[in-house]
């Protein structure tokens, strides 16, 4: 859960989230928000991401993708925030952490299919 991962960073740069929140512009409020259960929305999420240098990815819980710039070797390049990405951080919000989870395994499996057919046209 996105605050669960907050709480770490924000731990280990010795600051609070409401600290964190005054340092990037944001209202308190914001905190609660998260503190209970809300995602922020995309530049909210890329100004955290800049403030800890890490992913945006790893902020909303892929913990293998912590640095922004990091290559897993896979070939493909970093991803910027583009309307998809909005848009489905978006409709996603409302969704329960179980369908969450089912999505993500969803777009992996995509993006494992994707890879494999990319290999096997190069090949």
């Amino acid at each position: 859960m996105f605050i669960d991962v907050l709480t770490e960073l924000c731990s280990h740069a010795g600051i609070s989230a409401y600290k964190l929140s005054e340092q990037i512009g944001l209202n308190r409020s914001a905190v609660a928000k998260w503190k209970k259960g809300a995602t922020p929305n995309g530049a909210t999420l890329n100004k955290i991401a800049d403030y800890f240098d890490v992913s945006i990815d790893y902020l909303l819980g892929d913990r293998e993708t912590k640095s922004p710039t990091s290559d897993s070797g896979s070939g493909t390049e970093d991803m910027a925030l583009d309307d998809f990405t909005y848009a489905f951080l978006d409709e996603s919000k409302e969704l329960t952490e179980e369908n969450k989870q089912k999505l993500l395994e969803m777009a992996k499996f995509f993006k494992m299919q994707q890879d494999k057919e990319k290999k096997n046209s190069e090949d």
